[in-house]
């Protein structure tokens, strides 16, 4: 820690034990220097440097600004979602392939948070974020402007490769501003942002898609708009919150303005060069996915319900307009239902916060992230219900309302899932949570862009009933697994490599 001296003080002690001990060679220089470095930490446990000391209004303010970017990554992969039938037949395209340009976004998704991830772990979160959501504007207006088909899927899966920053590193940012206790509370608002992006991109779309005076183009142009808009405000009003970074210019600070070249923190002797990179930071989200049995778990459940998500994206259009007939922006409409069901589900996630305290203060404030569980159960169950009751009251012959709050079920069963998931991932790997966020959106985001590709042909040949049936089973299968969270995700942390408490 921070010798507790003044600086005055450590410069002339490091000064005098430099000057008083004779040293016969540069190996003896070596380890003098380094038996007197001054280790830089936060000045005790109420350093004002520290973001977990920040005041709630500014940490609330910094968090509004977090969700904003992740919101308009995710609303930026299906505002365009309603224009496909007009994107096929002025690329000259098939339905079925025109759905590249989701599909295409979401891979991007995958393959971002892998770069993306660990370098916000060397760089900061802001430097993260920032050019990649930049970058994500510019993608956007690359593909109001294509001519041809090519361009709009690459230039939608640049799209998603950038846009994807932002939604795999909030979460960790979150994990660096707030304390356990509190931090459930952020993520679900934060939640709101990056789920409620794919729910009310379609009826944004739509509306605009109507619109005489602007078209299918202009569902780009405005989510470039939006995305331009939230990095200036996060340039100028967003402060780096990871806190080696902070740590690390708080050294860099502390030699120059007393001379004392003996301050220093690790990571300041991170490697940056391109081998280590690859071999250390890069490869870190496939070591955790590959060697981590939580996040190998929870990825593969999160990606099964996410990939429910984006699927609507393709099954809704064809409940509501090809077979009730309902206008565009009409049959956007469903997806509010879903929004609602997603708003519903906050109360369920902020329901388990008192529980959780209850429990980190019970075990003398040491975390227990098993604590965040309970609500998985609840989730898994809306998952099951809202899956069948959806695909069998879908045809026309039943009333609007039924497939509607069925699909409220699926949205709620969908953010419980997906945000004590995410809740639970960076309460156990802490600094390295981004890189386990990563994993895990890796693997659902691979899983969401396949499964909309599927989906019409699937619903088409089956039928609505018997498809969606089909993803209730699997939904039925993974009933157990909150169940077996709770039961093993103690053993499981034991194991792990990377969290930084092995043992509670």
């Amino acid at each position: 820690m921070v010798q507790h001296t003044s600086l005055t003080q450590d410069v002339e002690a490091g000064t005098e034990r430099l000057r008083t001990q004779p040293l016969s060679s540069e190996k003896d220089i070596g380890r003098d220097v380094e038996k007197t470095e001054i280790l830089i930490e936060w000045d005790g446990e109420d350093d004002v440097e520290n973001p977990q000391n920040w005041s709630t209004l500014f940490k609330t303010w910094v968090t509004l600004q977090l969700s904003l970017l992740a919101f308009g990554a995710s609303l930026a992969s299906s505002i365009i979602a309603p224009a496909n039938r007009t994107i096929a037949e002025y690329v000259g395209v098939s339905e079925e392939l025109v759905v590249l340009n989701v599909s295409l976004f979401i891979i991007g998704f995958a393959f971002g948070p892998l770069i993306w991830a660990p370098s916000s772990e060397v760089w900061g979160r802001r430097w993260s974020m920032l050019p990649a959501a930049t970058c994500l504007a510019c993608f956007s207006i690359g593909t109001a402007v294509s001519q041809n088909a090519a361009s709009v899927f690459i230039t939608r899966f640049f799209g998603g490769f950038f846009g994807s920053a932002a939604v795999s590193n909030v979460n960790a940012a979150l994990g660096d501003i707030w304390s356990r206790e509190a931090r459930g509370t952020a993520v679900c608002f934060y939640g709101l942002s990056v789920v409620g992006g794919p729910t009310l991109g379609p009826l944004i779309g739509s509306a605009i898609l109507v619109n005489p005076h602007m078209g299918w183009r202009w569902t780009e142009y405005i989510a470039a708009m939006l995305n331009f808009a939230v990095v200036a405000l996060a340039y100028f009003c967003m402060p780096e919150m990871y806190p080696p970074v902070l740590l690390k210019r708080k050294a860099q600070k502390m030699r120059q303005e007393t001379g004392n070249p003996l301050y220093y923190h690790p990571h300041e002797r991170i490697k940056v060069d391109v081998k280590s990179i690859i071999t250390k930071q890069l490869s870190r989200p496939f070591k955790m996915l590959l060697t981590e049995p939580m996040v190998t778990l929870i990825a593969f459940y999160a990606s099964f319900v996410y990939s429910i998500l984006y699927l609507t994206l393709q099954v809704f259009p064809i409940v509501f307009e090809e077979q009730r007939h309902w206008s565009p922006v009409v049959a956007s409409l469903p997806f509010l239902g879903m929004f609602i069901g997603i708003l519903a589900a906050t109360g369920v996630n902020l329901g388990n916060q008192p529980i959780y305290k209850r429990k980190c203060r019970a075990s003398n404030g040491k975390p227990i992230p098993e604590a965040r569980l309970p609500p998985l159960a609840i989730g898994a169950v809306l998952m099951v219900v809202g899956l069948f009751w959806f695909g069998w009251t879908a045809a026309p012959k039943y009333p609007w309302q039924s497939p509607v709050i069925a699909a409220a079920f699926v949205g709620g069963g969908f953010n419980i899932i997906f945000q004590q998931c995410i809740n639970y991932l960076v309460d156990v790997y802490g600094l390295y949570a981004a890189s386990a966020t990563a994993a895990n959106t890796f693997l659902r985001s691979v899983l969401a862009a396949g499964l909309p590709l599927a989906a019409r042909p699937m619903y088409h040949k089956m039928g609505v009933g018997p498809a969606t049936s089909v993803l209730g089973a699997v939904a039925a299968v993974l009933l157990p697994v909150p169940f077996i969270f709770m039961k093993i995700g103690y053993v499981l942390r034991k194991k792990s490599k990377f969290a930084p408490v092995s043992d509670d």
